[in-house]
């Protein structure tokens, strides 16, 4: 970060002016103009590379630990959160949730009684008629919640 600070002014300022600045030796400064990426981040980038195949070879639904197990196998070394940290940065995620087919459901289906009283609930004498409420019926197609 310091590096590239200096990098970006070094047209306005002396290198070895915003070196002491910052407390930096310029040799440092030029080693890095030399070498800006560090051996992690090489070693970083050739992994995330391995990473990149093996989940596109699942089809793009491993994780991060099916993946570290992939790596693992073919003799790489490296632990399980910097593969997670590594497919995190790159965008690369599990799939969760797949599509499932509707089940079979057993059983027999519920007998749908007729509408004999047709909205008519007022009656001539007691015992005519008996009505209940019911907030949710089974049906063969799940279950349907009345209005009432």
């Amino acid at each position: 970060m310091r590096y590239a600070f200096i990098k970006t002014h070094s047209t306005a300022w002396p290198v070895r002016h915003l070196c002491r600045l910052l407390d930096l030796h310029p040799s440092g400064y030029y080693a890095w103009l030399r070498e800006p990426k560090s051996k992690q981040a090489r070693a970083n980038e050739r992994l995330l590379g391995l990473i990149k195949q093996f989940w596109l070879e699942s089809g793009g639904v491993y994780g991060y630990r099916k993946v570290h197990r992939d790596l693992r196998e073919v003799g790489e070394t490296c632990g399980k959160h910097r593969v997670y940290r590594l497919m995190k940065s790159a965008g690369l995620r599990a799939e969760v949730g797949y599509r499932r087919r509707p089940r079979h459901r057993s059983g027999t289906p519920s007998v749908v009684a007729p509408n004999r009283l047709a909205q008519q609930f007022t009656t001539a004498a007691p015992d005519e008629a008996w009505v209940t409420d019911i907030t949710h019926i089974r049906t063969h197609e799940g279950w349907l919640p009345t209005v009432l």
